[in-house]
């Protein structure tokens, strides 16, 4: 089975393209499923089909398409867990509705949208799933939530566990509800899903992420943010698609600088995902709404390939952590030694490449792991650049 994951910044053309991806696979003789856990629903409005809802509808022969809602499922699946937690802080005085509300932990929404990706893989159904990922920052990080959880989880033998042996002991002074074996049964099989749904991301023959671009420096910049976030978790990012590019020769002045402006963005990112494949969209004349026009995309972003392939593996960036010190490679596209100069500011790198025209700037976000490290080195090796930081004594 193949899953693909749709991510980048609000706008970009996300549900465009993944449900363009969904009608080429289906045409490919893949049976597909397209989900979407984004709030508006824009799916619905992409097929023109205002009734798409959280049960699988077949759109066209081998394709199927679903809404989710991470409320929905939670409550479906998970209700006694999240009864469990909101009666703990109902203990303490907690007002009941608050008490559900602070029970929701930040991206518990998107981890149970990405636990429908776990239960659809069980059932053998599909070859193929598409997931169209509502615009967030932070998306990438709830793809390798389930990992995090799961481990963390395990150690403290079930967070319903944890809160029990809690419960027991200081229950004559705190009156904390004991959790039922329900709970218990519940939380188990939960942390099960997690530890599934982690190997499922993490296997680059079944999963890949590809990131939506548009030719201006905000969406740039939050897709190389992605980029990093994904080659820390070990997750494959296959292929990157710039959109809405405006066509150039326009007589009109105003045009024709967005045209030249945005071409140079296109070669910034070219420079800037090396070494991802790279597809450019250009900005179509109407709005791509219903299958006719979806199926017209489709073919300009894959051609004659089948978007079930895996366009590219590897990492465009590699981290090895050895005590105090960090060595981060990058993939460049050039060659020499004297092409280059890197410069750190704040939690992000800057590459200066040396081309005929003057200089071409990569502008990396760095790790977390960098803070209270100082750069200490680059030097070039083959096609990687390795980037040498050292925590400050």
């Amino acid at each position: 089975m193949r899953l693909i994951i749709y991510t980048g910044k609000g706008g970009t053309g996300k549900t465009v393209t993944s449900s363009s991806t969904a009608i080429a696979l289906a045409e490919n003789n893949h049976h597909t499923l397209l989900i979407s856990s984004d709030p508006a629903h824009t799916l619905g409005d992409a097929f023109m089909m205002p009734d798409i809802g959280y049960e699988p509808r077949q759109v066209i022969p081998n394709l199927e398409v679903l809404q989710v809602d991470p409320v929905v499922e939670m409550n479906k699946q998970y209700s006694t867990i999240l009864s469990y937690a909101a009666s703990i802080l109902s203990s303490k005085g907690i007002d009941e509705t608050l008490a559900y509300e602070i029970a929701m932990l930040p991206g518990m929404t998107q981890l149970f949208s990405l636990l429908k990706i776990e239960e659809v893989v069980r059932i053998k159904a599909f070859d193929a799933l598409v997931l169209d990922m509502p615009a967030s920052g932070e998306a990438l990080r709830y793809l390798y939530f389930p990992k995090l959880i799961g481990s963390i989880g395990r150690k403290l033998t079930g967070l319903a566990g944890m809160f029990g042996s809690f419960a027991k002991i200081f229950q004559p002074l705190s009156k904390i509800p004991l959790p039922s074996q329900g709970v218990l049964k519940s939380e188990g099989e939960f942390l099960d899903r997690l530890d599934f749904l982690s190997e499922i991301i993490r296997n680059q023959e079944i999963t890949s992420i590809r990131l939506v671009i548009n030719p201006d420096t905000f969406s740039i910049e939050n897709a190389k943010r992605a980029l990093m976030s994904a080659s820390l978790y070990g997750i494959n990012v296959d292929l990157a698609i710039i959109n809405k590019i405006m066509p150039p020769g326009s007589p009109d002045q105003y045009y024709a600088e967005w045209a030249n402006f945005q071409k140079r963005k296109v070669e910034e990112a070219k420079a800037n995902f090396y070494p991802l494949p790279l597809t450019e969209i250009g900005l179509y004349n109407t709005e791509l709404r219903g299958v006719e026009m979806l199926r017209k995309n489709a073919k300009f972003m894959f051609r004659d390939t089948d978007p079930f392939e895996i366009f590219y593996r590897g990492k465009a960036f590699t981290f090895i952590s050895n005590n105090s010190t960090l060595q981060m490679k990058v993939k460049v596209p050039f060659s020499e030694k004297d092409d280059f100069d890197v410069e750190r500011y704040g939690d992000q790198l800057t590459i200066k490449v040396k081309n005929p025209i003057g200089y071409l700037v990569n502008i990396i976000p760095l790790p977390t792991a960098t803070i209270g490290m100082k750069l200490v080195k680059a030097k070039l090796e083959g096609d990687e650049l390795a980037v040498f930081f050292q925590r400050n004594a």
